[in-house]
């Protein structure tokens, strides 16, 4: 599914700086629940620097970005699903 976050075919970009180049897709509910960020569209493009950059990435130590995007997910897919169904599928509220 496309992401419900961020539209790749205008945006190919960083979801958080913009940067164009060394893109890679960011399941924002990974580990157990990542085939559900997959199927919900719950993922955006993050440059490497954002994305597994050991300071400044979400999989490094930027808990910040990690929560904001945690945040945006869970309010797009409550639009879509209700906050019920979101519960049930994720188990954690971000809000």
């Amino acid at each position: 599914m496309k992401s419900i976050l961020q539209d790749y075919e205008e945006q190919r970009e960083c979801f958080y700086c913009t940067c164009k180049s060394n893109l890679q897709d960011h399941h924002v509910f990974g580990a157990a629940n990542r085939k559900l960020s997959e199927k919900y569209g719950l993922k955006v493009l993050l440059c490497m620097k954002h994305h597994t950059g050991q300071i400044e990435g979400v999989h490094g130590q930027n808990k910040a970005l990690r929560l904001e995007l945690k945040k945006m997910a869970q309010r797009e897919f409550e639009k879509l699903y209700g906050h019920e169904k979101y519960m049930k599928i994720f188990g954690k509220n971000y809000l």
